[in-house]
């Protein structure tokens, strides 16, 4: 009687879990697996090059390394680079806060099927040139002295949202403009280039991991990793 009381509970006891298991088994099965997304590591260099006359000035080059997805459509994940200063300026009533001045790039690309890219950029500089002084006073008619004024920073900027059709070692001249206070020409130059080291092989969204191996001919490959937003 005992053997038969066990054999009823176990049989009983299979009949209720039999249905989960299948179920949570089922669910494992139907689940798609994800599309890994192809990707070309680029370089992006970008130059502000600012010109007095036909004399240059001042020449700021900066890179951003950025995966681009293949495909015909901009991904919303870019690439950003913010670098700069925090300066104080004044906003009335004795009052003060801080403005960002320096440099923002975001970047966004998608290569197609032909080889060709189509590069995204957001561009904008500004920086500080001279200062004025600014009376801290209310009263309009009293004389300004060093106690009651503030030397405010004159800021000046230059920005461009660009969409480029570009390919594999091309460089644009994409804005030329002109400062109507100081007459300086500001020119920006966009350079693409394919990253070689990584060309022939398949860079994917999650990078490989570990020490390199020999699979591949004696040859560790890893896709580049950029930060990304």
């Amino acid at each position: 009687m005992k053997k038969i009381a066990i054999l009823l509970v176990s049989a009983a006891m299979l009949g209720v879990w039999a249905p989960r298991c299948l179920a949570q088994s089922n669910a494992k099965n139907d689940e798609a697996p994800k599309a890994e997304v192809v990707t070309t590591p680029i370089k992006v260099q970008i130059i502000f090059t600012e010109f007095e006359g036909d004399k240059k000035v001042k020449s700021l080059p900066y890179v951003l390394y950025h995966n681009a997805p293949h495909g015909s459509e901009l991904k919303p994940n870019g690439t950003k680079l913010r670098i700069g200063s925090r300066i104080p300026v004044t906003t009335g009533g004795g009052q003060m806060q801080y403005i960002d001045v320096g440099t923002n790039l975001d970047c966004r690309a998608v290569r197609y099927d032909d080889g060709h890219f189509v590069l995204q950029l957001s561009l904008e500089r500004s920086w500080v040139e001279g200062e004025v002084p600014v009376s801290m006073d209310k009263a309009s008619d009293r004389v300004e002295s060093a106690a009651s004024s503030f030397k405010e920073p004159v800021i000046r900027g230059v920005r461009s949202d660009l969409d480029l059709a570009m390919r594999d070692g091309q460089t644009v001249e994409s804005t030329v403009a002109t400062d109507p206070l100081s007459g300086r020409v500001v020119r920006i130059e966009v350079t693409l280039n394919v990253l070689k080291c990584f060309c022939d092989i398949t860079s994917r969204t999650a990078p490989l991991r570990g020490p390199p191996s020999n699979r591949d001919g004696g040859i560790g490959r890893r896709s580049v990793q950029v930060e990304r937003v």
